[in-house]
């Protein structure tokens, strides 16, 4: 069955309802009974309870809930508490930025018109849109909102703004022909659509979709399956909670089973042994991910990125294909003209000589055939017209001012039909019609050509170099306009039979141009090993014109329509997507195929959007970015970002970000597992070698919540470099715990556990088990303080004034050390924290042996990298 754009518009009708006669009262209450209301299906949204309980599935988290139930069953009240209070904040805050129920649907609700002016028994009545049928015939005005898709009946110069739904901002001129052949919903320009509206002129149209059958109501089915992903930060501590949880567990279990062995109490083994357990599982971990990603959102939201989910300013890190929307994000979203074609010569805008009098002829012809106005900076009208006045600026003629002294006696408004537009004036004393509108239009109409040496008749050559001139501005994603005159009687009224046997003046082309950053940010994701990919509803030519000028399309092979891919299977898409750049004439279903093939494909995908066709496909992205300017309430809410200037130039600034905050974050747990693997080889070796326990659970709880936690946040809080965009992106199933970040946790942490021992045998050499377990904390203690500067970076730090440039990491050094001689110096101290009071010089050896880490460890890192050259 053909579809209905491509049916004369009254056997649509008939298709519909029998007849070609508006529905009677009747026929409404069984359409209505058949096709139900015209409103979107909403989805069940989870409760906040629901989210809540949610943030405790992690395996991680359930083991500390163990531990603290444990531990309060040995009446070890401390603990439970601690452990239950940092799960419930990690709980509060994943709620917090959860709890942003889905709006989508809602937002596409908004975009239903609230009435509608329908024909039915015969009459012109006003309806609520959710009461509109398949069937009705609605009538249009400029202004009016779509209430449903149809094929138009009627049509008065109808232009329709489509931008929700294709991405596009110019209007679309619609007509009443059937249109030949399978042809993207851009191209269908018969048909008007849900949620967009009328711009100008009047229409009337057969309702052919309502509700979830509509291209709206299809793009919220899309949201609707479309897929929450999870960041590679997420997979990543999701695996690395659950293996590090069952090892620590498994070596806690060990441990409880050495001490009864030895013939210790078993409730004490196991007291320390969960101790042990809390102080080795990284508890705090979640909060300190999440306060080092808000500190992100901060500073992103300052160079107008505004994060709406935590997790995306991390993922943007790992992203490795960003699918770019064209209008507004790459390109400026603002017509402009680029070149004017006059007497056989192509000449730049900027290089306009208004003493040439053809060249002020035609930049006077395009300011006064022009409706758009842009008084005050205020700028009203359509977009081409808006980029003719605007090139008058330019040069100082003023619309304001060229109207005045040439004013307007008549006029033939522009028509989609025969694409032209005609306005009368009074020009150097000679009554004249200006003439503007499609190229081939005109040259049918015109027949004496304007040049430097005076009008001569239009010869078929001229004609050749015309068309030749306009296919070269069109090959060029450039949209033409012709300009003409003839001089006409005075007192005459304008008439559609005036525009025949007219004079060519010459053309104008314009464009979107590119934003002046759009090229270097592509070169920079380049650089960075990420592949940008345009997807646009604009048409293939102008797509790939503006890919050539930024760097994105290298030859045309590269670009595709939309259609082309309809055939394919999602196998064969897979395949294409890797030698496809620019995807032009979209629609909301390629969109989320081309972003659900490249991850197929092992990649991180981000989307740009502002449509509400977008909307879907961002969603489906593993992070998509939504317009904050020009974007739809759909798009930003499906969206994990929103860029406040509509820039592509800013997700390169967040993609730098986004790498900055994952090193920062690695960082931060490279220094939390080397701290907690030095404090288990230490038992570990005082166990197997017999020695005494060499720390008190106190001593773990301590180091876990005080002196581990704010250097963790400090280093996450690192200052970022650019260096970062040199690195490829990390591959999607890499973990935390790669091999080479194991050996450096395992080398660090015999560093720290050696240091530790040493002081335990100090300790116990001079005094007693208690002394030893004294010095043997302090030294673990501040060992780990001082470590906080060897994970600053993989390189060495010392003797650069990257050791310094850390305002959060030096605060978080001096107030833990602050912390640990307090506990080791102050005799009221002693009873709490199981010390006892360390002299001077005892406490100058801990010092001393925490602080030899430092060298050790930089010595390490510059012996690895002489290696690696």
């Amino acid at each position: 069955m053909s579809e209905y754009y491509q049916l004369p518009g009254r056997e649509v009708l008939k298709q519909l309802n029998g007849s070609e006669e508006p529905l009677t009262s009747q026929q409404v209450r069984e359409h209505q009974e058949k096709y139900g209301r015209n409103e979107l299906a909403e989805g069940k949204k989870e409760t906040i309870l629901h989210i809540f309980l949610g943030q405790y599935k992690d395996f991680l988290v359930m083991i500390l809930i163990a531990a603290a139930i444990v531990s309060g069953l040995l009446r070890d009240v401390e603990s439970a508490v601690v452990i239950l209070v940092v799960i419930t904040i990690n709980a509060v805050l994943g709620t917090m930025q959860t709890v942003k129920a889905e709006q989508s649907l809602d937002s596409l609700k908004k975009l239903s018109a609230p009435e509608a002016k329908v024909m039915r028994d015969g009459n012109l009545v006003q309806i609520p849109s959710a009461e509109v049928t398949v069937g009705d015939i609605v009538y249009l005005d400029a202004g009016d909102y779509i209430p449903a898709d149809g094929r138009i009946l009627e049509c008065a110069s109808l232009k329709t703004d489509e931008s929700a739904l294709t991405g596009e901002s110019l209007g679309v001129e619609k007509s009443t022909e059937p249109v030949k052949g399978e042809v993207s919903l851009g191209d269908r320009t018969n048909m008007v659509y849900s949620g967009c509206f009328a711009t100008y002129g009047r229409a009337s149209f057969a309702v052919t979709a309502i509700g979830m059958e509509t291209e709206v109501g299809k793009i919220a089915g899309l949201l609707n399956q479309a897929s929450q992903k999870q960041t590679p930060l997420q997979i990543s501590l999701d695996q690395f909670g659950k293996k590090l949880s069952i090892l620590i567990l498994i070596f806690c279990g060990i441990l409880f089973g050495i001490q009864v062995m030895r013939g210790g109490d078993a409730g004490d083994a196991f007291l320390f042994a969960v101790a042990l357990a809390v102080a080795a599982i990284p508890e705090a971990l979640s909060s300190i991910v999440t306060i080092v990603l808000s500190f992100g959102t901060q500073k992103m939201a300052k160079e107008h990125a505004i994060i709406r989910k935590l997790q995306a300013v991390e993922g943007l890190g790992s992203v490795s294909v960003i699918c770019s929307d064209k209008t507004g994000t790459l390109t400026q979203n603002r017509m402009t003209v680029e070149d004017y074609y006059v007497n056989g010569i192509r000449i730049p805008a900027e290089g306009i000589d208004l003493e040439n009098p053809q060249e002020s002829m035609l930049l006077l012809s395009s300011i006064l055939c022009n409706d758009a106005s842009n008084a005050e900076g205020a700028e009203i009208g359509d977009p081409t017209e808006l980029a003719l006045i605007n090139l008058g600026d330019r040069f100082g003629l003023y619309a304001s001012g060229v109207r005045e002294k040439y004013p307007r006696f008549g006029e033939n408004p522009f028509d989609s039909d025969r694409k032209l537009m005609s306005t009368q004036h009074v020009m150097e004393g000679r009554p004249t019609m200006l003439v503007k509108g499609a190229v081939d239009v005109l040259l049918e109409r015109m027949n004496h050509i304007q040049t430097d040496e005076g009008v001569h008749p239009l010869t078929d050559t001229d004609k050749e170099k015309i068309r030749n001139q306009n296919q070269e501005f069109s090959k060029e994603g450039l949209r033409v306009l012709g300009f003409a005159y003839k001089e006409i009687p005075a007192d005459h009224e304008l008439t559609l039979e005036d525009e025949y046997h007219l004079t060519f003046i010459g053309m104008i082309a314009m464009m979107d141009p590119p934003r002046e950053e759009s090229a270097e940010a592509v070169k920079q994701c380049k650089q960075a090993g990420i592949r940008p990919i345009m997807i646009t509803g604009d048409h293939k030519v102008t797509a790939a014109a503006i890919a050539k000028r930024i760097g994105i399309l290298k030859d045309d092979s590269e670009a595709c329509e939309g259609s082309e891919m309809d055939s394919m299977s999602d196998q064969e898409l897979r395949d294409f997507v890797e030698d496809i750049s620019v995807y032009a004439r979209v629609t909301p279903e390629h969109k989320i195929r081309i972003v659900k093939a490249w991850q197929d494909k092992g990649y991180i995908v981000s989307m740009t959007g502002d449509g509400v066709n977008d909307a879907p496909a961002l969603k489906q992205a593993d992070i998509g970015v939504a317009m904050g300017i020009t974007g739809s309430e759909v798009s930003k809410d499906a969206a994990s970002m929103v860029l406040t200037d509509d820039n592509f130039a800013t997700i390169v600034k967040a993609v730098e970000n986004g790498r900055n905050v994952y090193r920062n974050i690695k960082n931060s747990i490279q220094f939390l597992l080397s701290g907690n693997f030095g404090a288990i080889l230490a038992v570990l070796y005082a166990s197997v070698a017999a020695l005494p326990v060499p720390f008190a659970p106190v001593h773990l709880l301590f180091i876990n919540l005080l002196t581990d936690s704010l250097p963790a946040i400090a280093l996450g809080l690192e200052p970022h470099t650019k260096d970062v965009m040199d690195e490829k992106p990390r591959p999607v199933g890499e973990s935390i715990l790669t091999k080479a970040f194991l050996q450096k946790i395992g080398i660090e942490g015999l560093s720290i556990a050696v240091t530790t021992m040493a002081a335990f045998y100090i300790g116990n050499h001079f005094g007693n088990a208690v002394l030893a377990s004294t010095m043997a904390f302090g030294t673990l203690c501040t060992a780990r303080l001082v470590h906080g500067f060897n994970c600053k970076d993989d390189r060495p730090v010392v003797l650069s004034k990257k050791l310094w440039n850390n305002k959060y990491l030096l605060g978080a050094f001096a107030l833990g050390l602050c912390l640990i001689t307090a506990v080791l110096m102050i005799p009221a101290c002693s009873g709490v924290f199981q010390v006892q009071t360390l002299t001077g010089t005892r406490l100058l050896i801990v010092y001393g042996l925490a602080l030899l880490n430092l060298p050790i460890i930089q010595i390490i890192k510059m012996v690895r990298i002489k290696m690696k050259k």
